[in-house]
């Protein structure tokens, strides 16, 4: 998930709570080699050495040790085989370096889930109503469908006006303007679960959950400067989002307080963007931790049921990463994915085109061995 304010690799002036910038050193713990594939070629998978002991039964065991560390050295994050290298050199978070930007991830993020707290008093079915209609507005039409299949992968074309149309549903998830949400996501398929991946669990759960988005000046080391969106900043629709994206959220809370008062705004605003926060920072969190893996992608995503519910399809994370360019993310005729079912349907009426699936020879090649 992108910046919530902009981006993290727009610079800003720093500004130290209790000591002088430091520079980040990032220890070379892993020694990863991306591949970048796509959806008519694939390679033999790299291998992810000391992070997990399997990747599911039928799966290639993984020895979780590392010969050369130390008792210590390393923590299981709970319930999982995913093994976190502690750091010993970790400058506490009061002390590290802090951005403009990293106070107004704070701020906004901190904001919305105090008003969700007064949802109790606040209470009313309209209301709740009001919420669960812009919960899939935003989160299916505007997160899932737009921002990541659409537009971080292309896994379909859409006529401009309606891209446009859940683009801008997007931005009222208040997750970022789409050009910065698409960048990190980027990112995060092409550094995945290496020293440079944005929120990889390796640097520990919290971190991977929601931590990251508070460290614009790590983000920006580890991935450099952006420059891998220039297809949508070419577009003036997306960079005038990207200038006016504040605005538009607020515009929306004012509407709401217009139409049914303060409960509107608590449940449509706090209540609503609360719940996709949380379900989203779940795919980069909990999908790399919990769950099991149908594919032999080399790095931790996992297929996780229950994040795939609440997310309209988005927990079959491994099942994503295996094949990135796939607009279906359950490709069992089990697996959920309501985000598939909204493409399959706008297909069906022509509205999306060069709709993209993996091919079974593409599939054969992903798929685990017991050797």
């Amino acid at each position: 998930m992108a910046s919530l304010l902009t981006s993290p690799l727009t610079k800003s002036k720093p500004f130290c709570l209790s000591s002088p910038p430091r520079t980040l050193t990032t220890p070379p713990s892993l020694n990863l080699t991306r591949i970048s594939l796509t959806h008519s070629q694939k390679l033999a998978p790299f291998k992810l050495p000391s992070l997990v002991s399997a990747f599911s039964e039928k799966g290639p065991k993984r020895d979780v040790t590392a010969s050369a560390a130390e008792p210590g050295d390393y923590r299981r994050i709970m319930l999982s085989d995913v093994m976190v290298k502690k750091k010993k050199d970790t400058v506490p978070w009061w002390e590290r370096e802090w951005l403009p930007m990293d106070f107004g991830a704070v701020a906004v993020v901190l904001s919305m889930h105090v008003l969700s707290l007064l949802a109790p008093f606040q209470f009313n079915w309209r209301a709740v109503l009001v919420a669960f209609g812009l919960y899939i507005v935003t989160g299916l039409f505007g997160v899932t469908l737009s921002f990541h299949r659409n537009l971080s992968h292309k896994s379909f074309k859409l006529p401009k006006w309606l891209e446009y149309l859940f683009a801008y549903c997007g931005t009222q998830a208040l997750q970022g303007n789409p050009i910065d949400w698409v960048s990190t996501h980027r990112y995060h398929h092409q550094f995945c679960d290496s020293d440079r991946d944005p929120h990889s669990p390796l640097d520990g759960f919290w971190f991977s959950h929601m931590n990251w988005m508070f460290d614009a000046n790590t983000i920006t080391q580890r991935v450099g400067e952006r420059n891998n969106v220039g297809d949508l900043e070419k577009q003036p629709f997306y960079r005038f989002l990207r200038s006016t994206y504040i605005w538009h959220p607020l515009a929306l809370a004012v509407a709401l307080y217009a139409i049914g008062g303060f409960p509107f705004v608590v449940w449509g605003m706090g209540v609503r963007i609360v719940w996709v926060y949380h379900i989203t920072w779940l795919v980069n969190s909990a999908c790399h931790v919990w769950g099991e893996q149908a594919w032999n992608t080399g790095d931790l995503s996992k297929n996780n049921w229950l994040v795939a519910a609440l997310a309209f399809g988005e927990g079959w994370h491994n099942n994503h990463h295996a094949f990135e360019f796939s607009a279906r993310h359950g490709l069992e005729w089990w697996q959920l994915d309501m985000t598939w079912y909204v493409v399959r349907f706008l297909q069906a009426l022509g509205l999306a085109t060069d709709v993209k699936l993996p091919s079974e020879v593409q599939k054969q090649r992903m798929a685990l061995t017991s050797d």
